[in-house]
């Protein structure tokens, strides 16, 4: 599923004109992400958690040339299922 196809999705299940479940959408998107960048999780019960992890420096290899290079630490998104979430996809 696209995001055209989940906006179509939400419209559709909501009762909601698809201009309408786009914004709602991206609004969603826009407040998960912006909170992630605060380093606060976002929670959500029953379908799961988004959160930011630190990755630390590392030496990676080139494919091409397998040269040695150093990879940069970064923080990462991360998603963890909820357990209802788990459980509906396993039924």
């Amino acid at each position: 599923m696209n995001k055209s196809e989940l906006i179509d999705a939400v419209a559709a299940s909501a009762d909601l004109p698809k201009a309408a479940a786009g914004r709602a959408i991206d609004a969603m998107l826009d407040a998960i992400t912006d909170s992630l960048k605060k380093a606060d999780p976002v929670v959500l019960v029953g379908f799961g958690t988004f959160a930011t992890k630190d990755r630390a420096a590392r030496t990676g290899r080139n494919p091409q040339t397998g040269a040695p290079i150093e990879i940069k630490a970064a923080k990462v998104p991360s998603f963890k299922a909820g357990k209802a979430l788990k459980d509906s996809v396993n039924s």
